[in-house]
């Protein structure tokens, strides 16, 4: 089976098309409240801790984020020993 959380977002991306029709959104409504709880799906576990560095490193040299952000994430990196 394709990652629940895809599929959940799917569905939910169909519900706010305005480019699909409304059978195709009731059929997206049934899908989430039968088989995924409403929309709710359990998370998948810990990010990958390279992945979140290399997000703070861009926050840090990316020139349209503001100083408060880029001392936020440095001090993240910090943290983690980057």
């Amino acid at each position: 089976m394709s990652n629940p959380g895809n599929i959940v977002g799917g569905h939910k991306a169909n519900l706010n098309n305005p480019n699909t029709s409304e059978e195709s959104k009731q059929h997206s409504k049934d899908v989430l409240e039968n088989e995924f709880a409403g929309g709710n799906v359990e998370k998948s576990g810990e990010k990958n801790p390279q992945n979140v560095a290399g997000g703070l490193k861009a926050t840090v040299n990316n020139p349209q984020v503001s100083q408060e952000a880029k001392d936020s994430a440095q001090e993240r990196l910090k943290d983690m020993g980057q």
